[in-house]
C-alpha cells in the first residue's frame, strides 16, 4: 500500500514542470494561476483528507485505496485533456481528492497490518515511496520538455500508467484485521491475516485478543465524535506536527523549484535540471530515515530535521540577502531538503497513524491530514503571489526563507517539551498513554 504514496508524490509535484507553459498558454495571471493551476489539487487533498476518515471506515481501507486508484487516472487524463483552465482545474481537484484521501486510508492501512517494532520503517515506505514519485515527476518533466509544444500534457498523462498498474494491485492485499474486528466483527478472518503477518499462530492470537479486548473497551464508543477533551493530547500533537510541516516551507520549495532556483541565478532548463537533484537527495536521506526511524525514534529524527532546518533555510536567506552564487543557494536548498527526509518527511505519516486510539484512528487520520492539506493550500495559493512579488522585487526572496527558519525554532521546541516518543510501542498501549482519563 505504501505504492499509493508513489501516486501522492507524482501527482503533487509533477504541476511544477507544467506551471509556466500553462500560465504562458492561458495567460493566467497570478491570483488565477495560485488559486486555481496551482493549488486547486490541494484544495482537493483539503476535502479528501477531512472526508477520507468517513470511506476509511465503512467502506474499509482496502476498498477506498481502489477508489483512490481510479480518482489518480482521471486525474491524469483529464488534466493531460483539458481544453482550458477551468477544465484543467477541476480534473486537478480529483486527483488532489484521492492524494487526501490516500494520506488517510494508506497510513491507517500499514500501521494496522504492522508490527510494532517495524510500525515506523514500514509506515515510513509511503514517505518513500511519495519521495520516490517526486523524484520521478521531476526526472519526467525534465525528459518530456522541449519534446513537442504540448509537452506539459505528456508530463501529466504519463501519471495514468502507474495509476492502473496500483489500482489493480490493490485487489490483491488483505483487509485491516483491525477494522475487520472493530468495524465487521470478523474475529476469524482477521486472525488468518494477523498469522499472515506473523508467520507465528501464537503472536497473531495474542495481538488479536488485544484487538478484541480494545474492542469490548471501546464498545460504548461507537459513533462518538473525535472532538472531545479525552483525545485533546493526541488532538494537539497531530495539529502541531501538521502545522509546523507545511510551516517548513517544504511545499514551496516543491512545487516553485525552478522558479527559485531561476532566481538564484539558474537558467530554465538549467533549473528543471537541478530540479532532480531537489529529488534525488530527497530519496536518498530519506533511505537514512527509514533506517533511523525505529531505531532512534520519531522524537529523535524531529531534532535532527528541526536543526537541520534551521541551519539551511537561514542560510538560504542569507544566500538571497547577499547575492551568493546559484550553487552556494542550491547546496543549502538540498540541505533543506535531507533535513525534511530525515526529519518531518519520515515521522509525520507514522506518527499520526499511531497516536489515535483504534475507534477514532481513521477520523483522527483525517484531522490531522487535513490540517496538514489546509496548510500547504493556503501556502501554494499565496506562493504564486508571493513568487510574482519577488520578481518584481517587491518582496526580497530571503524574506521568505528566514520567515519558514523563524518557524522552525518553534518546531524545535515542541520537539523538546511537548511531543512524546512512540518507538516500539503497540498501538493499543499508545491508546492508553493518549487518551485522557476521567479523572484527569
Amino acid at each position: 500500500m505504501a505504492l499509493a504514496g508513489f501516486l501522492f508524490g507524482f501527482d503533487t509535484v509533477v504541476i511544477s514542470g507544467a506551471n509556466e507553459p500553462i500560465k504562458a498558454l492561458w495567460h493566467t495571471d497570478g491570483w488565477f494561476h495560485g488559486t486555481f493551476i496551482m493549488s486547486m489539487a490541494l484544495w482537493g487533498t483539503v476535502l479528501g483528507s477531512l472526508g477520507g476518515g468517513i470511506p476509511t471506515d465503512k467502506l474499509g481501507r482496502k476498498r477506498s485505496l481502489f477508489w483512490i486508484g481510479v480518482l489518480y487516472f482521471v486525474s491524469a487524463v483529464g488534466s493531460a485533456l483539458a481544453p482550458d483552465p477551468y477544465t484543467f482545474s477541476l480534473f486537478r481537484f480529483i486527483g488532489g481528492v484521492g492524494v487526501g484521501a490516500s494520506s488517510v486510508a494508506a497510513p491507517t492501512y500499514i500501521s494496522e497490518i504492522s508490527a510494532a517494532k517495524s510500525r515506523g520503517r514500514l509506515v515510513a515506505l509511503y514517505q518513500f515511496n511519495i519521495v520516490f514519485g517526486i523524484l520521478i515527476a521531476f526526472l519526467s518533466n525534465y525528459l518530456i520538455a522541449g519534446t513537442s509544444d504540448k509537452d506539459w500534457r505528456w508530463m501529466l498523462g504519463v501519471e495514468a500508467l502507474p495509476a492502473v498498474f496500483y489500482t489493480v494491485f490493490v485487489l490483491f492485499v488483505p483487509n485491516s484485521p483491525r477494522w475487520l474486528v472493530l468495524q465487521k466483527s470478523q474475529h476469524r478472518k482477521a486472525l488468518d491475516i494477523l498469522e499472515r503477518i506473523h508467520q507465528d499462530r501464537d503472536l497473531a492470537e495474542k495481538e488479536l485478543a488485544l484487538i478484541e479486548a480494545d474492542a469490548r473497551a471501546n464498545e460504548t464508543a461507537k459513533g462518538e465524535t473525535l472532538f472531545q477533551a479525552k483525545f485533546k493530547k493526541p488532538l494537539l500533537l497531530a495539529f502541531l506536527l501538521a502545522f509546523f510541516n507545511q510551516l517548513s516551507g517544504i511545499n514551496f520549495v516543491l512545487y516553485y523549484a525552478p522558479s527559485i532556483l531561476e532566481n538564484a541565478g539558474f537558467a530554465g532548463k538549467e533549473s528543471l535540471l537541478s530540479s532532480i537533484s531537489i529529488g534525488g537527495t530527497n530519496l536518498v536521506f530519506t533511505f537514512v530515515g527509514l533506517y533511523l526511524i525505529d531505531r532512534l525514534g520519531r522524537k529523535s529524527l524531529l531534532y535532527l530535521g528541526s536543526i537541520g532546518y534551521i541551519v539551511s533555510l537561514s542560510m538560504i536567506a542569507y544566500g538571497f540577502y547577499s547575492s551568493q552564487s546559484p550553487l552556494f543557494t542550491l547546496v543549502f536548498i538540498l540541505a533543506f531538503i535531507a533535513s525534511h527526509a530525515v526529519g518531518q518527511g519520515a515521522i509525520i505519516w507514522v506518527y499520526i497513524s499511531e497516536i489515535f486510539p483504534n475507534s477514532v484512528r481513521a477520523r483522527g487520520q483525517a484531522f490531522g491530514t487535513g490540517t496538514h492539506w489546509v496548510f500547504a493550500a493556503l501556502i501554494t495559493l499565496l506562493g504564486e503571489v508571493v513568487q510574482t512579488q519577488v520578481d518584481l522585487e517587491v518582496i526580497q526572496a530571503w524574506n521568505i526563507f528566514a520567515f519558514f527558519a523563524a518557524f522552525m525554532v518553534l518546531q524545535l521546541l515542541f520537539t523538546h517539551f511537548i511531543m512524546p516518543e512512540t518507538k516500539g510501542i503497540s498501538l493499543e498501549e499508545l491508546e492508553d498513554q493518549m487518551v485522557a482519563k476521567p479523572h484527569e
